[in-house]
């Protein structure tokens, strides 16, 4: 007997993987050709990745339907993103990390 594997789990894996690839796109950017801090461009690439994840999900994972999540999606996604930044400023300005050692 084999386990079959629901296509929506590699589905769920790609979209996070672009999602991940977003949020740290925009920080490489936004502190290497921007010359912003590192602690609010991780805090917007980790917004953007939460809604690129949202979308991507909601569109190709999920079903449809769900308009009344987005409230809730957008709550958590900006705590998270609040504090991923807190993170990212807590490791390079008190630990004097890299931001993307903070960031990891």
């Amino acid at each position: 007997m084999t386990a079959r594997v629901s296509p929506a789990i590699g589905r769920y894996l790609l979209v996070g993987l672009m999602a991940t690839a977003v949020h740290y796109a925009l920080l490489v950017a936004l502190v290497e050709v921007a010359g912003a801090a590192a602690a609010p461009s991780a805090a917007f690439g980790a917004a953007c990745g939460a809604l690129a994840a949202y979308a991507g999900n909601r569109h190709f994972t999920f079903a449809r339907g769900a308009a009344h999540a987005l409230p809730r999606f957008l709550a958590v996604a900006a705590f998270g993103a609040a504090l991923n930044g807190a993170m990212v400023w807590t490791g390079t300005q008190i630990l004097g990390m890299h931001y993307l050692a903070a960031q990891v």
